[in-house]
């Protein structure tokens, strides 16, 4: 969550720099839009690590090989 944070204030630091009549709106869109999309990358590659260690993967590509095997 550390890492998200910081990746939005450097987006906002470089947003803000970038053109002086950026409204705050715009600051607050894009650290909520940076923050968010990395916290959700971040979870979605953590949950695709956990179900690849603990077999869930196996266990669906065998089911699914024998569904196909049964048609």
């Amino acid at each position: 969550m550390l890492l998200s944070v910081v990746i939005a204030a450097i987006a906002v630091i470089l947003v803000g720099r970038g053109d002086p009549t950026v409204h705050v709106h715009m600051l607050i869109a894009t650290g909520l839009g940076v923050g968010l999309t990395v916290l959700l990358g971040t979870g979605l590659m953590a949950l695709m690590f956990l179900s690849s260690e603990s077999g869930h993967d196996d266990q669906a590509a065998a089911q699914a090989h024998k569904e196909e095997g049964d048609e």
